[in-house]
C-alpha cells in the first residue's frame, strides 16, 4: 500500500522565536504567528479571550530525507528504548507535522503574539485554533518514564542555556 498525499494550505508563518534546531530550552521564547494576508482580520475575532492556542505546523525547515521509518532510541540515547517512528515527536515522521500549545499574549491585526511555541522562525503554520479545555485528553495520561527523563529541560527557560 502506498502513501496517499493531500494538500493543505499554509495559513501563517512564525516570525521570531527559536533559531536552529534545539532539543531543549524551549520555554519563555516569544514569537509571532503571522496570518497570511489572504485571511481577513475577522477570522481571529474572539481569540484574544483564550489563554492558549493549538497550532499545527509543518517541519518545512527539515527535509524529506530526514524521515526515519525504523525503531530508534530517542536522541540516539541507548539508555532509552528503541521506539517506532510514530512514538517520536520530531521531524522524522512521514508527514513532518507537529502540534504545539503556546500561550497567547496578545493579538495585533493578523499577528498572534505567543510564548512557548516550540517552532523555529520561518516555520509554516497549517492550522490554529483556540484551546478548549473540554477538548483536551480525558482521563489520566500514561507513559513510560523515559519521556519525562528526556524532556526534563524541554520547557526550561531559553535564557538559561
Amino acid at each position: 500500500m502506498s502513501a496517499q498525499f493531500i494538500e493543505v494550505p499554509v495559513i501563517a508563518d512564525v516570525i521570531g522565536g527559536h533559531l536552529g534546531r534545539r532539543d531543549d530550552f524551549k520555554g519563555g521564547v516569544q514569537s509571532i504567528i503571522r496570518l497570511r494576508s489572504e485571511f481577513p482580520v475577522e477570522t481571529l475575532r474572539g481569540i484574544e479571550e483564550f489563554s492558549h492556542l493549538q497550532v499545527t505546523w509543518f517541519f518545512n525547515l527539515g527535509s524529506p530525507d530526514d524521515v526515519a521509518l525504523h525503531a530508534r532510541s530517542p536522541r540516539d540515547n541507548p539508555a532509552w528504548p528503541a521506539t517506532g517512528t510514530f512514538v517520536h515527536h520530531n521531524h522524522r515522521r512521514p508527514a513532518r507535522i507537529a502540534t504545539s500549545f503556546p500561550r497567547l499574549l496578545k493579538v495585533e491585526g493578523l499577528d498572534l503574539h505567543v510564548t512557548d511555541l516550540d517552532a523555529d522562525e520561518g516555520t509554516e503554520v497549517i492550522d490554529l485554533v483556540a484551546v478548549f479545555k473540554e477538548m483536551l485528553p480525558r482521563g489520566p495520561l500514561t507513559q513510560p518514564t523515559w519521556p519525562g527523563e528526556m524532556l526534563t529541560d524541554y520547557w526550561r527557560d531559553a535564557s538559561e542555556r
